[in-house]
Order: structure tokens, then C-alpha cells, then sequence
């Protein structure tokens, strides 16, 4: 079924009710997550470190360390951070 501008009605409609559903899922999704971190807090875990770590643990190995290193050397540059120690 199409009408005179070429779109398939139908399928535009299914496209958009199944975008409709997973962004409802979505949505019940992120509030179990919610449910989660509010659990760990009241458990005395510290909620923004567990999303940091979170995030880190999605990464591969040589990403985590190459994010690791340009943030230790914005930290040096701004004063935040000890001396680099020598290599050697």
C-alpha cells in the first residue's frame, strides 16, 4: 500500500510502532538500572565510582590505557599531579 509520494504506509507504520516499543523497553530498562545503583547505594557502594567503573569495563584493554595516559598527562600539565617519574 502505497500513496502518491512513494511511501509504503504500512511498513512506515510498523517501522515506527516497533521503534515505539523498544523505546518503551528502554525506558523500563533504565529504571531497573536506576533500581540497581539505588540498591548498591543504599549498601554503602559509592554509585559514581560503579558508573565509572562500568563504563571502563565496556572498553578494550588499549583503550583504557591510552585514556589513561592522555588524562595522567592533562593532569601533569595542569599541576594536578605529581612529577613524571624518569623512565628508565
Amino acid at each position: 500500500m502505497s500513496d502518491p509520494g512513494g511511501v509504503a504506509a504500512d511498513q512506515l507504520r510498523a517501522f515506527v510502532e516497533r521503534i515505539e516499543r523498544l523505546e518503551e523497553e528502554k525506558k523500563v530498562i533504565a529504571d531497573d538500572i536506576k533500581d540497581v545503583y539505588a540498591e548498591a547505594k543504599g549498601n554503602g557502594y559509592d554509585v559514581k565510582i560503579m558508573r565509572k567503573i562500568v563504563s571502563l569495563r565496556k572498553k578494550q584493554p588499549h583503550e583504557r590505557e591510552e585514556e589513561e595516559a592522555v588524562l595522567d598527562l592533562y593532569m601533569h600539565a595542569l599541576g594536578m599531579a605529581g612529577p613524571v617519574a624518569p623512565e628508565g
